[in-house]
């Protein structure tokens, strides 16, 4: 099952390291990665995914709890949550083929970013759904790039991950 757990952590040199760190000495994947500061200039906040039964995550995060940088964390996927991610990509785009890539872009809610008279290079949020398949739906466009930011998320409602 696939699990996003996002934790409060102190903004510190190697705080990142150990919670990877932690992961790779255990043999377990990290498959998206996401940390910034937050409001308070002394906290990041890093969402990762990762898939495994309901057992294995319980243990990663008993794990991450016991890191003395980690201030707290939630796997948001227990409860009700909002998941974004960000993606770009650069797609080669001459004649006809201009028109039904735009068509697309529309489809899904993109941006036309940046347009040179070969390519263009989109923008699209959403979950990890929508982002996959939108790129299954270019699959008749040469895909020249492509960058993503991984997922973002919140808990709905009134349950905030804070101190």
């Amino acid at each position: 099952m696939r699990h996003i757990i996002s934790v409060l952590m102190e903004n510190e040199a190697g705080a990142l390291a150990r919670v990877v760190g932690l992961f790779a000495q255990r043999g377990y994947n990290i498959e998206s990665l996401n940390v910034a500061p937050t409001d308070d200039a002394t906290l990041s906040r890093l969402t990762l995914v990762t898939k495994g039964e309901d057992r294995v995550v319980e243990q990663i995060t008993k794990h991450l709890n016991k890191l003395i940088d980690v201030v707290k964390l939630v796997d948001l996927t227990e409860g009700s949550h909002i998941e974004r991610e960000l993606m770009m990509v650069k797609v080669r785009a001459t004649g006809a083929q201009r028109e039904e890539v735009k068509r697309t872009c529309d489809i899904f809610r993109g941006q036309i970013i940046d347009v040179t008279p070969t390519t263009y290079t989109i923008q699209v949020t959403g979950n990890e759904e929508k982002v996959n398949a939108f790129m299954d739906a270019l699959s008749g466009a040469t895909i020249m790039e492509v960058v993503r930011t991984g997922v973002s998320g919140l808990a709905r409602g009134d349950k905030t991950l804070s101190l």
